[in-house]
Parts: C-alpha cells; structure tokens; sequence
C-alpha cells in the first residue's frame, strides 16, 4: 500500500484552562490514504474538530508526530506551516469565513493569488460554476444567503486543488435542503480533484458516504466503522 496521506502517532494535544491542564486528545494514531474519505464522528468535547485542526497545521500537537504529504508538521514554524499548506490542503468551517468586503470571486481568487498561480480570476470563476454559482460572483457575502456562502467556501477551498480537503462541520448552520445540495457538492469536487476527504459531522447522511468513520470519546479513537472501500486507483491517479 501506498504511504499515508496523513500519518499520527501518538498524537496528544493538552491545553491551558482556568483550572490548570486539560487533555484535549490522548495518544491518537491514525493513516488516512490517498483517495479515502474518512469521518470524525463523537460527542461534544470528545476532540474530533481539534485532530482536524491537527492534520491540517492548525492546532500544534503537544505530544506525537503529525505527518502530511511526508512533511513532519511538528517540525514547522507557523510561516512554514502556511506556505506548506497553500496549494495542498483545502479547509471548510462550520462558519464560513469570507471576507465580507470581497465578492465571491475575490474570495475565491485570493488563494490562488497566494499561491502564486496564474489566471486567479478565470479559474476562481470555473470553481463558483462548478458550486453553482456562475451568476452571483460579483456579490458580497452579505447579499447571499447561507448556503450560498457556504458554496463559496467550498469553491474557495477547492480553487487550489488541494491533495486534501478538511471539513468542519460543513453542513452545521445550515437548513435541511441547503445542507443537502453542500453534502453532494463535497464529494463531487472530492472526486473533481482528486482529495482525500476528511470531515468532522454529526449527520448520519454525510457518514453514511464515507469510506471509514472514526469514533471518538474523551481524546480517544473509541471504534471504527468502514462503510465502503475507496476506489482503487492508477498511477495517474485516474480512479479504476
């Protein structure tokens, strides 16, 4: 089997409260391969959005080793750690994080301006037709409702290609219907470029596609349900 897309050992994450230390995730050891869609299921408070965080630079571990893409993110400073993650890692929040006084092209523009490529406008605008949303990419945040903004930042996340796609809730703050339509545009752009997936959810919809679950209870990797195989896949990374 191919190395790991994303590699833990051991992974534990304490921080500071008012009442002195507390231990966030405790001795978490995970893979995730290329290709796979993996979900972080568990009650409030049991870690799940702090290991994403983790895998995606944006928490420091305070124990263990977190690897992606064969990088040691532990090792890196925080510059180091958004330079590695431009361009390689896309990330969707429950809330939605755009900039209120760009368009929905800005927004989707700016990170591949970051990263330093080319055509940003033209290919911010492919990724808003691919949400959906050809005809409001010169609206504000503010003129769009919360699934449209919410689209945005799937677009936003995805414009760069990333070889993974970490999700926050994704479909938290948002109406059954809306919070469908976001389901389904997940996967298609998880296939589009071909990420690997991670996201944290409560919905037994989005778990129901993923390809393995992790079950987390007080820091811990408490089971593990798979729900299908990931598609195999060729050396091109064209699935078979």
């Amino acid at each position: 089997m191919a190395d790991p897309v994303l590699s833990l050992k051991d992974v534990e994450l304490t921080l500071q409260g008012n009442a002195g230390p507390v231990a966030i995730l405790r001795g978490v050891s995970l893979d995730v391969h290329r290709g796979e869609t993996l979900g972080l299921v568990g009650p409030s408070g049991s870690g799940k959005s702090s290991l994403l965080m983790l895998m995606g630079g944006l928490e420091r571990a305070t124990g263990g080793t977190v690897q992606a893409l064969g990088q040691d993110l532990t090792a890196l400073d925080e510059d180091a750690l958004a330079r590695f993650r431009r361009g390689r890692m896309g990330v969707v929040f429950q809330s939605f994080y755009l900039i209120p006084t760009m368009t929905a092209l800005e927004n989707v523009a700016t990170p591949l301006e970051l990263a330093g490529q080319g055509d940003v406008f033209d290919r911010a605008a492919t990724e808003l037709r691919a949400v959906g949303l050809g005809a409001r990419m010169n609206h504000y945040p503010a003129q769009m409702s919360g699934g449209e903004q919410q689209r945005v930042a799937l677009a936003r996340a995805t414009a760069p290609r990333p070889a993974i796609l970490l999700a926050d809730e994704p479909t938290g703050n948002l109406d059954g219907a809306s919070g469908k339509v976001i389901m389904d545009l997940l996967f298609d752009l998880r296939d589009r470029h071909d990420a690997t997936l991670v996201l944290v959810t409560h919905a037994a919809e989005l778990t129901a596609r993923c390809d393995r679950v992790l079950h987390l209870r007080d820091g811990r990797i408490e089971g593990e349900s798979s729900h299908r195989k990931p598609a195999s896949r060729s050396a091109s990374g064209t699935a078979i």
